[in-house]
């Protein structure tokens, strides 16, 4: 039975811009983005026209997972900037009329955390110990991992205590142990840690690694791998029950703050219908599409996603939350690039199939245009706005992934899409600074993508994004009903929203169009003699 939905909040319609921040923007200098160099970028945000910021974690960090090893989920790390540059940051949104969400990292923290400190220092059994993972190895000295699972980053997923019988589970990186959230502590810790930002006055929470953060009671061997199946994770680490007892509970604490809060699950999981019980009316209010990221360039596919995904998230009155890109996978400009469009490579690198730049460029901009048609909220990774693709030729010697390391290699990882953004074409580190050092090196011909050339450009990237994101909030089609419209050809794709009508190309040969006033398109050659080029979009009006 379709839950009813209640009156549409923020959440419902809001474009969230993703905000990586050691790759957004340095104020200090350092060669790493901080919170000050976000306030410099907020008219640039307000001007682009997003509803609100989700700012990857800054908090105190040996930053051995860029900062998703939590050591104080309650101060900023010196190398973003202090508590008093987050307030500043948190107000100068809310003047320009954008929320802010703030990741939290649950399901594990960093060793240096005070608590896995006291884990080690404390003996087996203690309530130190309880707060986390530990059991004790198998073998006649316990000198094998209690079971067989691997890391999502490589190699076993236990580490043994050293001199002990005991180990300790990371489903992650040695430096990041899970924690036991069958352990009231660590409920009531947690509950802590979001009232703490809540009274900051932030506006939500990315919640990572959602579906991982119970375990089965048993902790049985599990022969699969951990690579995602069918988009999404699986065995008896991930996806368990007793999760969402967890979300109801936070459900209540957010409730405390008012009705305007919200949390989005990272959640890889599979088929939506499963992804969609993270926001039930009485959990989370978001849940990121990734059945949708991880749809290749295929009109039946993409129309089969989209209508499960509306069906599966209306079963539960909770809106659709489309994403193309982040942090944690290959830019869409470069996937679409490649043989098999939108293929998902673990990275890419100098010795792997190059992505076709220009025309990874060309079909971003078409699907952008499909992804802002479609009624419900939409995310955007930083840097897409300007077209950006991949690193693809980063030399291993500047890859700091602990995903690379941990598979000497065989996973590239994740560092080729979280490059330092280019700001100005002529500039030191293309603007991302005034001094020219940056934690990860930029290729040469970021330049071209540059946001200071792409604003003085009507034909830019940039300013389709402007467009489209106007035009959205305009028309409101966050808020509206899809309606597909017939279509002449198996490779195109026609809805309406509203008083809009999305055409999107996705074949090669032109196609005629229908009636209606073109108000936006893809790319300046989109039409020609009246007809829709290939691998392109445009977005009609009713005359």
């Amino acid at each position: 039975m379709t839950q009813q939905s209640p009156r549409p909040q923020w959440w419902h319609h809001a474009v969230i811009y993703q905000i990586y921040p050691r790759s957004f923007m340095d104020a200090s200098g350092d060669g790493i983005g901080d919170l000050n160099g976000v306030i410099q970028r907020l008219d640039y945000l307000a001007n682009l026209g997003v509803d609100a910021l989700w700012l990857s974690p800054f908090y105190r960090s040996p930053q051995a997972d860029a900062g998703y090893d939590v050591a104080d989920y309650r101060d900023v790390d010196p190398l973003f900037g202090t508590l008093e540059d987050f307030d500043s940051m948190l107000s100068g949104a809310h003047e320009r009329g954008m929320r802010i969400i703030v990741d939290i990292v649950p399901n594990h923290t960093s060793s240096e955390h005070v608590w896995f400190q006291e884990a080690l220092a404390s003996p087996s059994g203690s309530r130190a110990r309880a707060r986390y993972i530990f059991r004790e190895g198998r073998g006649d000295n316990g000198e094998q991992p209690p079971n067989n699972w691997q890391s999502v980053f490589g190699g076993p997923a236990w580490t043994q205590v050293p001199g002990e019988r005991e180990w300790y589970l990371h489903l992650f990186d040695t430096r990041q142990p899970d924690l036991d959230w069958r352990n009231p502590e660590v409920l009531e810790e947690f509950d802590n840690v979001l009232r703490f930002w809540l009274e900051r006055g932030v506006d939500g929470f990315r919640v990572d690694v959602a579906h991982g953060m119970i375990k089965a009671p048993e902790l049985p061997d599990w022969d699969g791998s951990q690579e995602m199946i069918e988009g999404g994770n699986r065995g008896p680490m991930w996806d368990q029950e007793e999760v969402h007892e967890i979300y109801r509970r936070w459900n209540r604490v957010l409730a405390e703050f008012g009705h305007d809060r919200m949390m989005v699950a990272e959640a890889w999981v599979h088929p939506p219908s499963r992804t969609a019980r993270y926001v039930r009316p009485d959990e989370m209010q978001q849940a990121f599409n990734f059945d949708y990221l991880l749809t290749p360039w295929d009109a039946d596919r993409l129309r089969n996603v989209i209508d499960i995904s509306l069906e599966s998230y209306s079963e539960v009155g909770a809106p659709t939350t489309w994403v193309m890109s982040n942090h944690d996978g290959v830019r869409h400009a470069s996937r679409l690039g490649l043989s098999r469009p939108g293929a998902r490579p673990n990275g890419i690198d100098a010795d792997s199939e190059q992505p076709d730049e220009a025309l990874g460029l060309r079909r971003a901009r078409a699907l952008i245009m499909l992804t802002l048609a479609l009624p419900g909220s939409a995310y955007l990774y930083q840097g897409e706005e300007l077209g950006l693709p991949d690193h693809t030729t980063m030399p291993a010697r500047y890859r700091q992934d602990p995903a690379f390391h941990r598979t000497n290699g065989e996973q590239l990882g994740r560092d080729g899409c979280r490059v330092p953004l280019p700001w100005y074409a002529d500039a030191p580190a293309f603007g991302f600074n005034t001094t020219g050092e940056r934690w990860l090196p930029q290729p040469e011909h970021y330049a071209r993508y540059a946001a200071d050339r792409q604003l003085e450009d009507a034909t830019s990237t940039l300013e389709l994004y402007r467009q489209l994101l106007a035009m959205r909030h305009n028309h409101g089609l966050g808020n509206g009903e899809l309606v597909w419209q017939q279509s002449l050809r198996s490779d195109v794709l026609s809805l309406t929203n509203g008083d809009v009508t999305l055409v999107l190309n996705l074949g090669e040969a032109p196609i005629a169009l229908p009636a209606g006033e073109v108000a936006l398109q893809s790319v300046p050659d989109a039409i020609s003699n009246g007809q829709l080029t290939g691998n392109a979009a445009v977005w009609l009006t009713t005359p």
